[in-house]
């Protein structure tokens, strides 16, 4: 391919480009340095801020170093309307029609023609280029406009064509032109690439806050300040406002503004409607718009902004496959932009909804879409450019990975990639439709079952996400019928609808033969175009009484009261978000039945064991299940068998506590015993039976004795002595009675038992007279742990506790001796009970005793 030519070091722009108007503008300065490092290297940074000219003139500069023959200039714009602008503009500054040297191409049109050298696109149609073609043919250059605004197409265009640079064209050149990108970053990731700046021209802005009722609703607000602006200043008013409900609330507030054109500007509205609000006229105008106006479009004519300060973002959740609009406090970065648009052609105003102290809170930059949007587009994309490891391409901000895995299975769901992740022949025929995948299988599916006209405008309304009609909703099986069987048209005569146009356009797409078909609205019909594409959006009604649903995805929802499909048990959940608190929020659904998703979703119909624990009968409980994701078609009981039943039966064992089991004494006697021996003597291998040890451990010592349970009453008839013995070991068990020995003998004779189960350790509670002459405290554990005594009245009562006898008979026994003595004085209590004889009985039946000689 021929070389791009260098530009001359010194001279007047105009010497070496093409005519273009000669209006001066701040780029025009650093044009001769522009071109030369364009030349000089394949990827350049261009930093210039909003009305530096740098969309208009640096595509045709650049033909003055890029000769026919080495290729077309693309230059990418992030909005419809944008590209079209910039490319009538350029035209209109050679004094051709846009087609010739300029063309444009948006989604669903293009204007081009071969001897065209300038071609300006969204950011969407790059991706279809390179995917048709990935070595560029034909292309010299490729022009990143706007990029601080971080489109997900223009992340993705990006990285491929960086791998395209560095694979298959080293002569290709990419130019990223940006107006408040943090470009250090970026720079790092193009191989070092260097930076031009432009300094730009802004006139001075005044920044207000006026005063307004922050009780009113942001649409009314807004309209008090917008009358009372225009009632005190002149020129053309441009409003931000966060989305097209807000845009035309307002326009209705401001319906009886005398001598004004109040113009709409958002996304979604025809071309022509959004070109009357761009171009001047002989009216006063008030542009009401969203964040399509901070940068890429000038408006002429406009020195006063209002400021809501706030912006709507789509956030996807991964976790739920939903979406959520939110509304979000704008960035710094975009709150300077809507600024400057009351400087571009001379001194503004610009008044803000929001105080000083709320400016200075926002984040700096909105964050790039490709970490918060939906990346199944993308994901599609990568597996037909044939990238095996989306994490390998350079990205600016790498895919989340969660994202990534979420788009991944709902590719799969759609049979566009398979198991491996390797995209299918249906996944390539769904990549030729500029449609979000879901849409794309869905017309896929309308070919197949002969309704190609209902499909393609089907796919047409649900791509614009037009709202449902307002008023009661009419009850139907489906919110899709009476919007299919209107005509599609434009809200004003002779402007189609964006709906209207992208039917109009897909139809082409797919061959004209298909406009004679009838359109099908009924809910039977669509089903199978529906589940199709929605496979994961089925939703079961969960109880009679609500409409609360229980989508495919296990995420819950309930039906919005604008939507007309009512005591339906199953459905088509087409638009959802999350919501605001757990469950989502159905705006659009079709019925269908039991039957169809047998029938349609065959392969996705799974039978699957569910078996838990039924709190309200206290047993395991298992069901065969057909079910679709979280969805039961049909279930029947089954039997558990012991593997399902264990894990149910240790939770329940958990969840009520070990000691919840039914421990006999004897058990926990044993327990006692054996804790003491693992405390004290570690070298002899004692297990740890206590409540904590055992409970972590439940697997080991309880679930080889749970074959065959299935109960809570099963678990009360188990025998926790036997358990713990089997726990124990023989071997150990026979050294147990030598190491804690259930009973001692006390002088008096007599046997008398060792309690373990107390948590001061092993207690013998004895009646004092009996241990005369004892002054040695008993010990167990081969001597390291000396018995707690309690030492009892003749009545059994505790009168003293000791682990130290001869301690006591020195230091406590005289006192207990006066109390006892008074009490019972039947009862010997000698003068020196170490040397006393033991004995249980009275003085008189000691005496008798010594009488008979025993």
């Amino acid at each position: 391919m021929p070389e791009i030519l260098a530009a001359p070091a010194t001279g007047n722009l105009l010497q070496y480009s093409l005519p273009m108007t000669t209006t001066p503008l701040p780029i025009d300065e650093i044009l001769p340095e522009l071109l030369r490092t364009v030349a000089a290297h394949p990827c350049t940074l261009l930093s210039a801020p909003p009305g530096a000219g740098k969309t208009t003139r640096v595509p045709l500069a650049l033909l003055s170093v890029i000769p026919p023959e080495a290729g077309r200039i693309l230059m990418l714009e992030p909005r419809r309307i944008a590209a079209v602008a910039a490319a009538r503009y350029m035209a209109d500054s050679l004094g051709e029609p846009v087609g010739r040297t300029v063309g444009y191409a948006v989604r669903f049109e293009r204007k081009a023609s071969p001897d065209t050298r300038i071609e300006v696109l969204t950011e969407g149609m790059l991706t279809r280029r390179l995917q048709e073609d990935p070595a560029l043919s034909g292309v010299a250059c490729v022009i990143f406009d706007e990029f601080h605004e971080r489109s997900i197409n223009a992340d993705l265009g990006l990285a491929l064509c960086r791998e395209v640079q560095e694979v298959l064209r080293n002569d290709l050149k990419l130019l990223i032109m940006s107006a408040t990108l943090d470009t250090a970053p970026l720079a790092r990731l193009l191989g070092d690439a260097p930076l031009v700046v432009s300094e730009g021209r802004s006139y001075p802005v005044e920044v207000r806050y006026p005063d307004h009722d922050q009780r009113l609703r942001l649409p009314q607000r807004m309209a008090a300040v917008i009358r009372r602006v225009l009632a005190t200043e002149q020129g053309d008013l441009l409003a931000f406002l966060p989305g097209s409900g807000e845009i035309r609330a307002v326009e209705r507030e401001l319906a009886d503004c005398g001598g004004v054109r109040v113009c709409p500007l958002y996304g979604d509205l025809p071309l022509e409607q959004q070109r009357r609000a761009i171009l001047p006229g002989p009216e006063r105008r008030v542009v009401l718009a969203t964040s399509i106006a901070e940068t890429s479009l000038t408006i002429d004519g406009v020195r006063l902004v209002v400021d809501c300060g706030l912006s709507r973002r789509q956030q996807h959740d991964p976790a739920s496959g939903l979406d959520r609009l939110v509304t979000v406090r704008s960035s710094r970065a975009s709150a300077l932009q809507r600024t400057g648009r009351a400087g571009r052609t001379g001194p503004g105003i610009c008044f803000r909804l929001f105080s000083a102290h709320n400016f200075s809170a926002m984040t700096p930059h909105t964050p790039p879409e490709i970490l918060t949007a939906d990346l199944a587009p993308l994901l599609l994309e990568l597996a037909a450019w044939g990238a095996a490891d989306p994490r390998a391409l350079p990205w600016l901000d790498p895919p989340p990975e969660t994202a990534l895995a979420a788009a991944a299975e709902l590719l799969r769901l759609l049979g566009a990639l398979d198991r491996q992740h390797r995209i299918t022949e249906l996944g390539r025929e769904m990549v030729r439709y500029p449609l979000h995948p879901r849409l794309a299988r869905l017309l896929l599916e309308g070919t197949k079952q002969d309704m190609t006209a209902t499909a393609c405008r089907l796919a047409a309304l649900l791509s614009v996400r037009e709202p449902l009609p307002a008023g009661q909703p009419v009850l139907c099986d489906s919110d899709l019928t009476q919007r299919l069987e209107q005509p599609l048209q434009g809200r004003r005569e002779r402007s189609p609808s964006p709906a209207l146009r992208i039917e109009q356009q897909l139809l082409q797409i797919v061959g004209s033969h298909n406009l004679k078909q009838q359109i099908r609205s009924g809910a039977h019909d669509l089903a199978p175009l529906l589940l199709a594409a929605w496979p994961d959006r089925l939703a079961r009604k969960r109880s009679s009484a609500e409409e609360r649903f229980l989508l495919a995805t296990g995420r819950g929802a309930t039906l919005s009261p604008r939507s007309g499909v009512r005591n339906r048990d199953l459905l088509v959940a087409l638009q959802v978000d999350a919501g605001s608190g757990s469950d989502g929020v159905i705006h659009l659904a079709s019925a269908v039945t039991e039957a169809e998703v047998r029938e349609l979703l065959a392969g996705q119909v799974a039978t699957v064991r569910r078996v838990q624990w039924d709190e309200a009968a206290g047993r395991v409980t298992a069901t065969a299940e057909e079910r679709l994701g979280a969805v039961v078609l049909a279930g029947r009981p089954v039997k558990a068998d012991d593997t399902e039943a264990l894990p149910l039966l240790l939770e329940q064992v958990r969840r009520m506590g070990v000691p919840a089991l039914p421990w006999s004494a004897a058990a926990r006697q044993l327990q006692g015993r054996v804790c003491l021996a693992h405390r004290l003597l570690p070298e002899e291998g004692w297990p740890d039976l206590s409540d904590a040890r055992l409970t972590e451990q439940l697997e080991a010592w309880l679930g080889p004795h749970l074959a065959g349970l299935r109960s809570r009453q099963d678990l009360e008839r188990l025998e926790m002595l036997h358990l713990l013995k089997e726990t124990i070991g023989w071997n150990l068990l026979k050294k147990l009675n030598d190491i804690t020995p259930t009973q001692v003998t006390v002088p008096s004779g007599r046997s008398a038992a060792l309690d373990y189960t107390a948590e001061e350790g092993p207690v013998l509670a004895v009646k004092l007279q009996e241990l005369f002459g004892l002054a040695a405290t008993p010990t167990v554990c081969r001597g390291r742990c000396s018995v707690l005594v309690h030492l009892l009245s003749p009545a059994g009562r505790p009168v003293a506790v000791t682990r130290d006898l001869a301690g006591f008979w020195e230091r406590g026994y005289l006192d207990v001796r006066k109390e006892l003595r008074g009490r019972y004085p039947k009862h010997p209590w000698p003068d020196d009970p170490g040397n006393a004889p033991a004995t249980h009985r009275t003085k008189r039946a000691v005496e008798q005793a010594n009488r008979n000689g025993r």
